[in-house]
């Protein structure tokens, strides 16, 4: 069992003014909190939490880091809160442990190739400190060199994750020693079978194979020393892992996989390795196509190293690997490689391709006076524009950054997105703005009788979610735009004397619908409903198409009764002084009641309603202006025109339309026009029972979205 002294020693040895007082603070706390519990192999659960340190040693990490591995499952398997961490050892030393916690309840159940990938953003997007993923994985090394104490079912769930998502992301992180050693013991509990036949062939050949590596390195280092060229050469078989891999790609046994051995040649410039290149190339045949200069054009890791595979003496294929000294420390240690900075600088933001953070860090470091410093915080953000959530069942969804809940929704279904009304984060009810975060478990809240909402357009983030919110919207306006368009000629036909039965029906409507390029009538009553074609176009084109019985003269006797009951109605106006006197109200003006009016006495034509501020006024003669007042009358209809001016929006008529008939207004006609400048002009004539009414309805129009101006006509 590793002890505290063989981690400060190891600490000691590569960063000698290391401040251990911070890891021997942590030792005494984990070993305090995590006292009487037992791992599955019987040891002190401490020895878990010991192993992590000093693997993280290795890796030759930071003092906050160790201090980490030994705290890391405090929060989760002991009392230990995050404000305890916090005081006890600091913000830096608290955050990268809650990071750990949160990332081990993470639970991956399935092999999805694009979940796995998904998984592995996450977790890379929810460590700001990416020191929180260096502990994490040094934490899955020794879960996985104690595995075998697991059941069988809890060995191949632990293992296939491991393989899916943290050895992968060793690799990522350009850690690649980690990597291969996940890899290798995956591969032990996934297919035993396998790694046993590969491990029994290469003991077999073992003492071949050593002496062939040495043969190959003195060859080398014999053409080496011709050209003056100082290098380390070192000889190695590939790790079993990346055998199997080979063997399942190309369909062999393990002794058919032939380019087994690695050859690493380590020089001190980036001159040299391409001048060892050559002489490699010179030396044994190179194989086609498997040249890689990553040397030029680095992995997005930051890897460099020239890669070549040759024919070697003994007609097998091997492959060598030329690198620098920095590129070989690069690849060994991978993101602790760069773990030093200035202190006071700041990593720079990322893209998810390419880890240009490295590249910075690596400039920083060459700056240091002391090649052991190492750097007290990195932050970084690898995905700024992503989000990574989970479904109740385990999924991850990925949305741009600044999603809500109603995109989530979208992203399962266009039902669930339609009658989303509410979302629960991780247990608790949501604001449907809620700006979804990393990490987030998210389960919708449905009801039948719910639908979209204009103002979700305003907060979502996907495409899929506006375009089915649009459409939606598009349905509506559409029914709406078809029953008003409907009603409008259905009106107008009546007044034309044109009686169908039917409109829907109707043979003359469909073909007038024809004649004007509509697919079917339906269309033809959006469009009327949307103001793009007039009712008198429609009725222009439907006379010829169906018999108008010719107006009859009227005779005396219906001049009479005609004369009569305009006599006996008085519309709501009493004109004082003067009784049955015939009214009529003033086509300029359209008074209503419950305004101020006056009267306007005319020869023959009785007194013509005038509002009080009417524009023909001043034109009167004062000895024919009467006092009129407004008294209760069975009359409710009564005529007012209003215009309103709008951007130029598709489905605005049918909103305005809408607010009309909620408050109860006929249309009589309505008339629009776009201006050169994108605007809509629109024209309504309508009945309502007052003034009052009016204001009403002119108020609510004024609320809707791209309304500019609304004003009596």
């Amino acid at each position: 069992m590793i002890r505290l002294n063989d981690i400060t020693g190891e600490l000691r040895s590569y960063h000698p003014k290391a401040d251990i007082s911070l890891v021997e603070k942590a030792y005494v706390y984990s070993a305090k909190v995590h006292q009487g519990q037992i791992r599955l192999s019987g040891e002190p659960y401490l020895s878990h939490p010991l192993e992590v340190a000093h693997i993280l040693t290795q890796m030759k990490m930071d003092v906050v880091s160790v201090a980490a591995g030994l705290l890391h499952d405090t929060i989760e398997d002991t009392a230990a809160e995050p404000s305890d961490l916090e005081r006890l050892f600091g913000k830096e030393t608290a955050n990268i442990v809650d990071g750990v916690t949160k990332i081990s309840k993470m639970r991956f159940s399935t092999r999805e190739e694009q979940q796995a990938e998904n998984m592995r953003k996450m977790i890379l997007a929810m460590a700001t400190d990416i020191r929180v993923i260096v502990v994490k994985l040094a934490d899955r090394l020794h879960n996985m060199q104690t595995l075998g104490y697991h059941p069988p079912e809890k060995q191949e769930t632990i293992a296939r994750e491991t393989i899916d998502i943290y050895a992968p992301l060793a690799g990522r992180m350009g850690i690649y020693w980690l990597k291969s050693a996940l890899e290798d013991l995956c591969l032990y509990y996934l297919e035993p079978e396998i790694y046993e036949k590969i491990k029994a062939e290469l003991t077999e050949r073992r003492e071949v194979r050593e002496k062939f590596i040495r043969e190959v390195i003195e060859i080398v280092a014999a053409k080496l020393k011709e050209t003056n060229i100082k290098a380390a050469i070192k000889g190695r078989q590939k790790h079993l892992f990346g055998i199997y891999t080979k063997m399942k790609e190309q369909n062999l046994n393990p002794n058919q996989v032939y380019d087994i051995l690695a050859f690493r040649v380590i020089v001190d410039t980036v001159k040299e390795c391409y001048e060892v290149l050559g002489i490699i190339h010179a030396t044994w045949k190179p194989v086609p196509g498997r040249f890689k200069d990553y040397v030029s054009l680095p992995k997005a890791n930051m890897y460099q190293s020239l890669h070549t595979t040759v024919i070697g003496p003994l007609g097998q294929r091997m492959e060598v690997q030329i690198r620098t000294w920095e590129m070989d420390k690069v690849a060994e240690e991978g993101i602790a490689a760069h773990w030093k900075y200035k202190e006071g600088s700041a990593a720079s933001k990322i893209d998810e391709k390419q880890f240009l953070w490295l590249r910075q860090l690596l400039e920083w470091q060459k700056s240091l006076q002391d090649p052991k410093e190492f750097m007290d915080t990195v932050r970084m953000d690898l995905f700024p524009n992503e989000v990574y959530v989970f479904t109740p069942t385990g999924e991850v969804k990925e949305f741009p950054k600044g999603a809500t809940p109603v995109d989530f929704a979208y992203a399962i279904h266009s039902e669930i997105g339609d009658k989303c009304i509410g979302a629960r984060i991780n247990g608790r009810m949501v604001p449907l703005r809620y700006q979804l975060r990393n990490g987030d478990i998210v389960e919708i809240v449905t009801s039948v009788k719910h639908h979209p909402s204009k103002d979700w357009l305003d907060f979502v983030r996907t495409s899929r979610a506006k375009t089915k919110i649009r459409q939606w919207i598009m349905r509506q306006e559409r029914d709406l735009s078809v029953n008003l368009g409907k009603e409008m000629l259905e009106k107008s036909l009546a007044q034309a004397r044109i009686n169908i039965a039917n409109l829907n029906k109707s043979d003359q409507i469909a073909a007038v619908a024809e004649d004007l390029s509509y697919h079917s009538q339906e269309d033809l009553f959006a469009n009327i409903g949307y103001g793009r074609i007039s009712v008198k176009q429609v009725i222009g084109r439907l006379k010829p198409k169906v018999d108008i019985p010719e107006e009859a003269k009227p005779g005396i006797v219906s001049k009479m009764v005609s004369r009569i009951k305009r006599k006996k109605s008085t519309l709501g106006i009493k004109v004082k002084g003067l009784d049955d006197m015939l009214v009529r109200f003033a086509n300029c003006c359209h008074p209503l009641p419950g305004e101020h009016v006056v009267g306007y006495l005319t020869r023959g034509r009785g007194v013509t309603i005038h509002k009080h501020d009417c524009r023909y006024i001043a034109d009167f003669e004062p000895e024919r202006v009467v006092e009129v007042i407004w008294e209760p009358s069975d009359h409710t209809a009564y005529v007012a025109t209003v215009k309103v001016v709008t951007t130029d929006k598709r489905g605005i008529l049918a909103d305005i339309s809408a607010i009309m008939a909620q408050k109860d207004a006929n249309i009589l006609q309505a008339d629009v026009q776009t201006t050169l400048d994108h605007k809509g002009i629109s024209h309504f004539t309508i009945e309502v029972e007052n003034y009052k009414q009016l204001q009403e309805i002119l108020g609510a129009i004024k609320k809707i979205k791209h309304v500019l101006l609304v004003e009596r006509g």
